[in-house]
């Protein structure tokens, strides 16, 4: 016997889903507070940023943003600013995080599994790596 789910039981499921991968990943970026600050630190938006006195592209700056996660309607946006400073960074990413790259930095996930979670989590060592490369940390 098949009994549909109704069409807001489908999306509090879907928003339970969204929820854990927010939290995981928050997890993963909460690591690099220390050397970043949240400017936001809700129950559905964190992200971290450098404060520091820098110069980038010949244009005075006194933060520099590195990564983020958002719940949006239908997936969590992993913003990860390393890739839009270098996109040579591409090619470290294993093929299942880059399908999910839309426009230039930002990731939507739907599903998270360990692979993906760690893939994200070695995208942010190399980011991390390449602003203390750049003095920007």
């Amino acid at each position: 016997l098949y009994i549909p789910l109704s069409k807001q039981r489908r999306e509090e499921m879907d928003q339970d889903t969204l929820v854990e991968i927010f939290t995981r990943l928050k997890k993963i970026l909460k690591q690099y507070e220390g050397p970043f600050t949240p400017k936001l630190d809700l129950d559905s938006k964190y992200d971290l940023w450098s404060f520091k006195d820098l110069e980038i592209a010949g244009r005075k700056r006194k933060e520099v943003y590195f990564a983020g996660v958002t719940i949006q309607t239908k997936f969590v946006g992993f913003y990860y600013m390393p890739i839009y400073t270098d996109t040579t960074l591409q090619d470290c990413f294993a093929p299942e995080l880059l399908k999910l790259l839309k426009g230039k930095s930002c990731f939507h996930v739907k599903k998270l599994d360990d692979q993906l979670e760690q893939q994200i989590a070695d995208a942010l060592k190399i980011g991390f790596e390449l602003y203390q490369k750049r003095g920007w940390v």
